[in-house]
């Protein structure tokens, strides 16, 4: 990731999208935004490598987990969702395994599977 982001912003950008679901709204692009690259800084600071690509189209996307290193094309494991399911697997609101077997998850690859770093703790 190119720019850090600020704690303060990124819990701020949190407490916004959560506001919003809670009553039902849709989250201010910014702030969704900013809470799908702070998660996903958190999942880089938590497991750090190269091995797999995780993507939050349009928004974001990191490498994470220690293992062989792809450097050219698509990495042989890659696992994309919408910014929603991000949220909730990284928050621990929805299990990996139901939005994965939901579909909402797409993961290839066998290191493609987040549920020993998730969920997150902001």
């Amino acid at each position: 990731m190119a720019k850090k982001i600020d704690i303060v912003d990124g819990r701020t950008a949190l407490d916004v999208v959560k506001q919003a679901d809670a009553a039902g709204e849709k989250p201010p692009r910014l702030a969704l935004a900013t809470a799908v690259r702070y998660l996903l800084q958190l999942l880089d600071e938590k497991a750090p490598g190269n091995s797999v690509e995780v993507r939050v189209p349009p928004f974001g996307a990191v490498q994470v987990i220690q293992g062989p290193r792809h450097t050219r094309g698509t990495p042989p494991n890659v696992v994309e969702m919408d910014a929603a399911t991000w949220l909730a697997v990284a928050l621990g609101e929805e299990q990996w395994a139901d939005a994965a077997a939901s579909g909402r998850i797409a993961a290839s690859g066998t290191r493609a599977d987040l549920v020993d770093v998730l969920p997150l703790r902001p």
